[in-house]
């Protein structure tokens, strides 16, 4: 069963370094803390929709599988 723990506490912590990278991989929309950290100076570079939704769908396939680690490791502790 420790190992399981392991398992799920490595997958964790990669899940959770992937998807802050994909979130700001996200093109800015514009004011607030995209224009901070420098996402209005993209807008000139572009990117083609198809790119944006692939990304969309690749951050919400990651945060599915973030949210399925989190309630595994939930399960795990209630139970050991």
């Amino acid at each position: 069963m420790e190992y399981v723990r392991w398992f799920l506490d490595a997958l964790l912590v990669i899940t959770s370094l992937f998807l802050v990278l994909l979130i700001l991989m996200h093109k800015g929309r514009g004011g607030g803390m995209s224009d901070m950290f420098g996402g209005g100076m993209s807008s000139s570079l572009g990117g083609s929709s198809v790119a944006e939704r692939n990304l969309n769908r690749i951050t919400v396939a990651m945060a599915l599988v973030w949210v399925a680690v989190i309630v595994g490791l939930g399960v795990l502790v209630r139970f050991s």
